[in-house]
């Protein structure tokens, strides 16, 4: 039975206080005292969606507060702002104690190491549901005013995804019903890190997080132009996505509903690629293909049938 008193408040009240105090705010009695000046902020929400299921299923709820976060603020980073606060809105089935204190604390810790403020946050219980959902609306302030755009003659570097990231959970659970597998709860990458080091250093043109829509997505940083991307590159989909393909799933729609092996995409010109790719450390990149003149198309060599399909 749910208990509205929320015995476990205390906890979560200390555990939220730990963030409070930032660069670039200080948090006193609920009130946010801002230490920047002149900066445009922008906020965005996102959460995990039917990944929740399996991280309930699993107790995996550590994996889950990255799968949040990374979908914010790898967002959040190809908009080139920086996080500085966040509201969280939790949904569990059933109103288990110790899962709300394992969820805040993990968010609590990763929020500290980014210097994230917890301004506020909710608890719903909803015995309907099949598993638990994060929703994360992140505040961050812009550091850089310039389009997200790519331009004709520039190249595509990806970065590797470490599979299943948040996307395409809907589709999973059509295809594998209750089957339960370690690649269903491994955590998004966070890739705001290396976004931030190579705008800075080198400067990008366009950028997208791939993650709901997938490769569609790119369709947003064209203009009068199109991406082929090629399958030449090392960045291969990881065994999970052939299961999918030979599950009858069609490369089109591979390409459209999931990340097929590529988590983060950069556009630049061709005088940066090798100073971008000397640049990321962390994960494993590569030239992926380029952006020429056309009308808004996404041609892709596929990694599954060498058939090139157009999104």
């Amino acid at each position: 039975m749910y208990d509205t008193t929320k015995p476990y408040n205390k906890e979560i009240i200390e555990l939220i206080h730990k963030t409070w105090e930032t660069p670039y705010i200080s948090v006193i009695n609920d009130c946010v005292i801002k230490k920047f000046n002149n900066l445009e902020c922008k906020p965005h929400t996102d959460g995990i969606g039917t990944k929740g299921i399996y991280h309930y299923q699993a107790s995996t709820f550590r994996e889950a507060v990255i799968d949040a976060l990374a979908m914010n603020l790898n967002d959040i980073a190809f908009r080139r702002s920086i996080p500085y606060a966040i509201n969280d809105h939790i949904f569990l089935p059933e109103d288990n104690h110790r899962v709300i204190h394992n969820i805040i604390q993990a968010l609590s810790i990763e929020c500290i190491e980014r210097n994230i403020a917890i301004l506020d946050g909710e608890t719903s219980i909803h015995n309907n549901m099949q598993g638990l959902e994060i929703s994360i609306t992140m505040m961050g302030f812009n550091y850089r005013d310039k389009p997200n755009k790519c331009e004709i003659g520039d190249f595509l570097i990806g970065i590797e995804s470490n599979g299943l990231h948040s996307n395409g959970f809907t589709k999973i659970r059509d295809l594998f019903q209750d089957e339960m597998k370690r690649d269903f709860v491994q955590p998004t990458y966070i890739y705001s890190d290396v976004v931030y080091k190579l705008d800075n250093e080198i400067g990008i043109n366009g950028m997208m997080h791939i993650t709901g829509g997938a490769f569609t997505k790119l369709k947003n940083i064209l203009h009068e132009s199109d991406i082929y991307i090629n399958n030449r590159h090392k960045l291969n989909p990881q065994g999970i996505y052939y299961e999918i393909h030979d599950k009858g799933v069609s490369d089109e729609e591979m390409y459209k509903t999931f990340n097929c092996g590529i988590g983060f995409l950069f556009s630049i010109p061709e005088s940066n690629v090798q100073s971008c790719l000397n640049s990321i450390k962390d994960y494993k990149s590569d030239i992926i293909g380029q952006v020429v003149k056309g009308n808004n198309k996404i041609k892709i060599k596929s990694k599954f049938s060498h058939k090139i399909i157009t999104i």
